[in-house]
């Protein structure tokens, strides 16, 4: 057997997860690292690492995988993932890149010529057209009527996206999203499309190998705030087997004839009032919500890659790919869960969850100080089960369970949401965050009330009492989160918080 060297061109959780399937396989597992991230928790997964000044320097980071004698390099998502570029010069440095060629990653990176390539072949796309000026957006709704979706040929992650909802807007929101997509992608062109008010976003999982292509099934990821996703899962509920096979039959028809090698998925928007689907994009890449299409059809993605790239083909036939079960996943931010903000700082206790079904894909540990300069992702909890309403039941237990203290995260923010009946019921579109946010909101106020109600009980009765813990108010938003003695009165609260819940509950109900 071959002892491959893979560099992993990624820091954080992508980088531990990729790294172990590579050891899995028996190769080395190579990382890279900033002086920022000097001492991350994805060093500690690798064989060997080299510094590098930066994520984003292609020479640097291909020096670094020379220095370190390797075969190959994983690009992971972001920084260097989908740069066509980047690709090309790993190709030319005499090393395998492992992801798709530098020409599918150029289509898949031109939103507007893979659009018109899908309807070149007869897969559906919404009314669109590339615009120059505020005036060609006005055209467009004279044809087409308002809302109109204004997008980044070039764009990603939501950036360069505006909804233009009358004439009046066209100018303003032309240049706002023309600046931010040239400051983001080197690439100001805009296109529009037609905006459908309240669709589902399905992506499909596809595996190819330049001729063959196959499908591992679709993820709903519709649960999105400002064009971020928040929670994806497999497969996607409500959706009819009829609907799904048409959806997957036109992702595969799509990268077939464009001859995508390696993994990657087809983005499609899915009207419920209709159950008509229509192409959005190609992401030339690994996803972040990738495992919950592993949970359920027992595939690891990253070794496929590996092994398309490395030997040239897919082992894989259609045929024996099988839904199992339904698994969820719920992004962990290191964020506060009302405004979004960012929230740096240092981990004073993490503890994951485990137990049937459940899977972390984590990056950090106790002690880990998480830095403002990167993406605030933390974590990723996945949960599998036999069907999707004990995998809702699952992961809301394992949010339950998950420990981070010492930064502001989502995780109140994502029990709520899969809680709610709307998400229950599997028929939340992509407006559900902003359509059910204040909603949202009043019960996280709840909740911290609750919780700081259990602090101030738990600390009549140690030492110091209730002031030394209070700096502006009985509200865990003004809890001094940096002291050790409330971190742990905070710990020994969460079973009081919990049963103080169900009695108030309780009490509402005999009122």
């Amino acid at each position: 057997m071959a002892n491959y060297r893979i560099l992993i061109a990624n820091r954080g959780e992508i980088a531990i997860r990729i790294a172990r399937s590579i050891k899995e396989l028996g190769y080395k597992a190579l990382g890279i690292y900033t002086r920022i991230d000097k001492n991350s928790l994805h060093r500690l997964f690798m064989d060997e690492d080299y510094e590098v000044s930066s994520y984003l320097d292609m020479d640097n980071v291909i020096e670094a995988a020379l220095e370190l004698g390797a075969d190959a390099i994983h690009p992971g998502y972001g920084f260097l993932s989908e740069n066509p570029v980047f690709a090309k010069e790993v190709v030319e440095a005499g090393l395998i890149f492992i992801g798709p060629s530098p020409d599918s990653m150029s289509l898949a990176g031109d939103k507007a010529e893979a659009k018109r390539i899908a309807s070149e072949i007869g897969v559906s796309t919404l009314p669109w057209t590339i615009v120059k000026d505020p005036n060609d957006i006005i055209e467009f709704g004279k044809t087409h009527g308002y809302p109109i979706l204004l997008k980044a040929v070039g764009g990603g992650g939501g950036m360069g996206i505006r909804i233009v909802r009358n004439k009046a807007e066209a100018e303003r929101l032309f240049e706002q999203a023309s600046k931010e997509a040239e400051n983001a992608f080197g690439d100001k062109r805009l296109y529009v499309e037609k905006f459908l008010e309240n669709p589902k976003h399905i992506e499909v999982q596809i595996l190819g190998d330049g001729e063959k292509v196959i499908h591992l099934y679709e993820r709903d990821c519709s649960i999105q705030r400002r064009h971020q996703k928040l929670i994806e899962e497999a497969p996607a509920p409500t959706i009819s087997p009829e609907e799904r096979y048409r959806i997957t039959s036109d992702a595969v028809k799509l990268m077939e004839h464009i001859g995508y090698r390696n993994a990657g998925t087809v983005e499609m928007l899915y009207d419920p009032k209709t159950g008509k689907h229509y192409f959005m994009e190609i992401n030339a890449r690994l996803q972040v919500e990738h495992p919950v299409t592993e949970m359920i059809t027992g595939i690891d993605i990253v070794k496929e890659q590996i092994h398309i790239a490395m030997e040239g083909y897919t082992r894989l036939k259609q045929e024996d790919i099988r839904i199992y079960g339904h698994a969820i996943e719920a992004r962990v931010n290191a964020e506060n869960p009302v405004s979004m903000l960012p929230s740096p700082g240092t981990v004073l206790d993490y503890l994951e969850p485990n137990g049937p079904g459940i899977r972390v894909d984590s990056g950090i540990n106790k002690g880990y100080n998480i830095p403002g300069e990167y993406n605030p992702l933390l974590a990723k909890v996945i949960a599998w089960a036999p069907n999707r309403r004990e995998a809702i039941g699952r992961l809301i237990r394992a949010l339950n369970e998950f420990t981070i203290t010492g930064v502001d995260t989502n995780i109140l923010l994502l029990k709520h949401i899969l809680a709610h009946p709307v998400f229950q019921k599997g028929i939340h579109t992509t407006r559900f965050i902003e359509e059910q946010f204040n909603v949202l909101k009043q019960k996280m106020k709840d909740d911290e009330i609750l919780h700081a109600i259990a602090i101030a009980v738990i600390s009549l009765k140690s030492t110091n009492g209730f002031r030394a813990m209070i700096k502006k108010g009985p509200s865990l938003t003004y809890v001094d989160k940096n002291t050790h003695r409330i971190q742990t009165l905070k710990r020994r609260a969460w079973a009081y918080w919990s049963l103080l819940k169900t009695r108030v509950r309780r009490g509402k109900r005999k009122r």
